[in-house]
């Protein structure tokens, strides 16, 4: 006779394997994060793009005039490799330096009228993501998350912040 009782379904009892914890909520961040560049990525490859030249370009058409350092720093790689993403998007005709070539020389970088035109075709690719990750939500689904990713970034970027030395948000501290 089977038992009603709930400890005798439990997995050590039954010889299954216990189910996994839920993930945490930061992996699974970092997981859909990776799948979602990933995804990104490859459809702006499908049009001779990349999600760097659109940070570069974004950078730029935000904040003309910004230096390969400065760029390097705001998409986290060295201004060498900043170089190398914006000689790409110079020989597209996407960018104009408006100073002087040369070592030690500081460039300021702008976004030219093809730039402007590549970058709004990357959004629109990067808008075609969207929706297919959000297809099935409803609009109130969609503004929940909007809402709830944009505290949890909000969160993050104070404990990024160099007061945060215990780890907690500044909320936390009081």
């Amino acid at each position: 006779m089977a038992s009603d009782d709930p400890a005798d379904a439990s997995p050590e009892r039954s010889g299954r394997p216990a189910a996994p914890p839920s993930s945490p909520f930061a992996l699974l961040l970092v997981g859909a994060g990776r799948l979602v560049q990933d995804e990104v990525n490859r459809r702006l490859e499908e049009q001779g793009h990349s999600l760097r030249l659109m940070g570069a370009l974004g950078h730029l058409a935000h904040e003309p005039g910004l230096s390969y350092s400065e760029l390097g720093r705001r998409a986290g790689v060295t201004a060498q490799s900043m170089q190398a993403t914006v000689l790409r998007l110079e020989h597209a005709g996407a960018v104009a330096r408006t100073t002087p070539a040369g070592r030690g020389r500081t460039a300021e970088l702008h976004v030219t009228e093809e730039g402007r035109r590549m970058l709004e075709d990357m959004r629109h690719t990067l808008a075609g993501v969207e929706e297919s990750l959000l297809d099935g939500l409803s609009a109130a689904e969609r503004a929940a998350l909007s809402t709830t990713l944009g505290r949890f970034l909000g969160n993050l970027d104070r404990l990024r912040r160099p007061d945060a030395k215990d780890g907690r948000p500044a909320r936390a501290r009081r």
